[in-house]
């Protein structure tokens, strides 16, 4: 992994740093922390290869920001509300790891390693976002994605701005 210096990027005001081995995710403003959260990683090991189902690793930033104002528990389909919430969905439908409340689009900035080729976070569509099943944060569950309790999605989301680094690391 590169820094952004190495990177020849400007750092950011803040930075979101994912721990897979303690999942969590905490906010730095400076060298302030700023929120503290718990998440779900991927149930896999952690990977940056794409169809692996893995959490990439490495230094992301946020590319986009979808689905300000929309209500905790909202469910998005092709990052586009649904106009449900998740507990109006059938059992069935609730089974599988859900994409709620608002989603934190990332991109890789490390050329090789998460960015291009079949190697890119954003092509496989990595999110920071809420979910269904939030009795399972603090513990790997998910398919390559970080979630958050949906109530702290909401807060995480109010708090960052897109072109924020994300660093997750092992």
């Amino acid at each position: 992994m590169q820094s952004g210096e190495a990177l020849g990027i400007k750092p950011a005001e803040r930075l979101l740093h994912v721990s897979l081995a303690h999942q969590t995710l905490r906010l730095f403003e400076g060298e302030e922390i700023t929120a503290d959260y718990a998440v779900s990683t991927s149930l896999r090991p952690p990977s940056n290869q794409k169809d692996s189902l893995g959490t990439p690793r490495g230094l992301h930033q946020i590319a986009e920001r979808i689905g300000a104002g929309q209500p905790p528990g909202m469910v998005f389909k092709g990052r586009v509300a649904t106009g449900h919430h998740f507990r109006e969905l059938s059992a069935e439908e609730n089974e599988r790891n859900l994409i709620t409340t608002r989603i934190l689009w990332l991109r890789g900035l490390e050329p090789g390693y998460n960015l291009g080729g079949d190697r890119d976070s954003y092509d496989r569509y990595i999110y920071i976002h809420g979910t269904n099943h939030e009795d399972r944060i603090g513990q790997p569950a998910s398919g390559g994605c970080v979630q958050l309790r949906n109530l702290e999605m909401v807060d995480l989301f109010d708090r960052v701005r897109v072109g924020d680094w994300v660093n997750m690391v092992n």
